[in-house]
């Protein structure tokens, strides 16, 4: 528990203790702060950046710092399809909050609330009782979630890939499958527990595809009874094209390489029931796969809609290219700053659009913010946010993928996937998880990477609980009746 908290939560019981150490005097009773506190929602990109450089930009006795998430860690996301595929340990995808951030506090549970009209936002931990903590200045990070439909069968058997925790379970479900498929005889099984569906042809889905079928056809090598033509991969694209963030050429470059590697890959189709793994696409398409993977969009934390923040119609907080909170009239929110895919931020450099949600601005952002919050509380005035689009990159499994520098440089190939993973070694925070990616990469090109399912760790008591069931009693015989004299 932190030393020296001074009263700063409104606290579900008096006796029970703050969790924050920030020296300051409590909002509700009308005192003024020794220090202002600056409380950032999120722990993701947003979050982890703006409160970093807000603690260099700022000193102790200048500013307390809170964050709030969940999770105790960052996912970096551009790196989610290497973790499934086993390239990078999924432990060195993520940074935990409390090693980046020092002299930051963190809590752990989720915003459920905020009212910034009275600067108070409420966070549910995943025990005990929800509490209201007080700031001076909010800083919306919240992220986005997975944009799902009303799809029967869906929310039953589909996994998500928006966090580190779907894609080890996306690894362990294709690699179990294929253990479970290697003993089992049945034809009709065997086909549909070979079947991996991935809904969604942008980024995310074009990689995890990509890398996890890389992965799998790796895996297979090692198993007699399965052959390669067994492994089935299917994607489902609703628009004409794949990778809308690159050109055409590049983006019909790689529907081509997908193709040749047999990936069966449905454009302008939507998937219309999954119902117990049974695939019902909207041309009339259907089969079975118990593997199905969603990455069909994002939309903003549905969160916000419990806050007085004005939104635009997608959910998103609105935003000035200071990345101040603004109302729809052009009043600035006082104290109240957003950045990430739950702001609608303007892109200066394409008048009438907005940033688009992805790392590269997410992280730009959050620095471009903490830089003008530290400004206004010196009485500077901030500046607007600039960023001109260097490019994307997008892995398609080892020593493949395709790159876009700068609107004009087209790559494809070897050096793509060398540039994919410089980019996005060198976007990763903290010193200790660059290095540990670098060896881990080092280690999979000498070693080889590992194929081992491990999905007993989704429920790692079940073996116990079964072991702790006490055996049935075995049936009493009754003796038989003495023979008549």
């Amino acid at each position: 528990m932190p030393d020296s908290a001074a009263d700063p939560v409104v606290e579900p019981t008096a006796a029970a203790p703050s969790p924050l150490r920030a020296v300051t005097a409590p909002a509700p009773s009308g005192k003024p702060r020794k220090v202002p506190r600056i409380i950032v929602l999120g722990g993701g990109s947003v979050g982890l950046y703006a409160a970093h450089r807000l603690r260099r930009r700022l000193g102790k006795r200048e500013a307390a710092i809170v964050i709030v998430d969940p999770r105790a860690y960052m996912t970096y996301a551009p790196f989610l399809p290497e973790a499934a595929a086993g390239s990078i340990d999924p432990r060195h995808v993520v940074a935990p909050l409390r090693r980046a951030l020092k002299h930051v506090d963190v809590l752990q549970g989720k915003v459920t609330e905020i009212r910034h009209a009275e600067r108070t936002v409420q966070v549910t931990p995943e025990e005990g009782a929800s509490y209201w903590v007080t700031y001076d200045h909010l800083i919306v990070g919240l992220g986005s979630v997975a944009r799902t439909l009303p799809i029967p069968g869906l929310a039953e058997v589909g996994i998500g890939f928006k966090n580190i925790e779907e894609a080890i379970a996306v690894r362990n479900q294709v690699l179990g499958r294929i253990d479970r498929a290697a003993s089992t005889w049945d034809p009709d099984l065997r086909k549909r527990m070979l079947t991996f569906t991935f809904v969604g042809g942008g980024f995310a889905g074009v990689e995890a595809i990509a890398e996890v079928e890389d992965m799998a056809r790796a895996a297979v090598r090692y198993y007699g009874g399965i052959e390669q033509s067994e492994l089935r991969f299917v994607l489902v694209e609703g628009s004409a094209r794949i990778l809308p963030e690159v050109n055409a050429e590049l983006g019909q470059y790689t529907l081509e390489e997908l193709r040749k590697r047999d990936i069966d890959i449905y454009l302008s189709t939507f998937l219309s029931s999954c119902v117990d793994g049974h695939v019902v696409l909207s041309d009339g398409t259907e089969f079975d796969s118990e593997t199905i993977v969603w990455t069909a969009g994002v939309k903003a934390n549905p969160v916000l809609a419990s806050s007085d923040l004005p939104l635009d119609k997608q959910g998103r907080v609105t935003c000035l290219a200071t990345l101040q909170v603004v109302t729809a009239d052009g009043v600035v929110v006082p104290d109240a700053y957003a950045a990430g895919d739950c702001a609608a931020v303007p892109d200066l450099y394409n008048p009438g659009t907005f940033c688009p949600p992805n790392a590269q601005h997410a992280i730009r952002e959050a620095k471009h913010l903490a830089d003008n919050l530290a400004r206004v509380l010196r009485s500077d005035p901030p500046t607007d946010y600039k960023h001109r689009n260097v490019g994307a990159v997008a892995s398609l499994g080892m020593y493949k993928g395709v790159a876009q520098m700068f609107g004009r440089f087209k790559v494809r190939g070897f050096l793509a996937w060398v540039l994919h993973r410089t980019y996005h070694v060198f976007a990763m925070p903290t010193p200790n998880r660059k290095i540990r990616i670098m060896a881990g990469w080092t280690a999979a090109l000498l070693l080889r990477r590992e194929v081992v399912a491990l999905g007993t760790l989704h429920d790692p008591r079940a073996e116990f609980r079964a072991a702790a069931v006490p055996p049935r009693a075995r049936p009493v015989e009754e003796p038989a009746p003495p023979a008549a004299g």
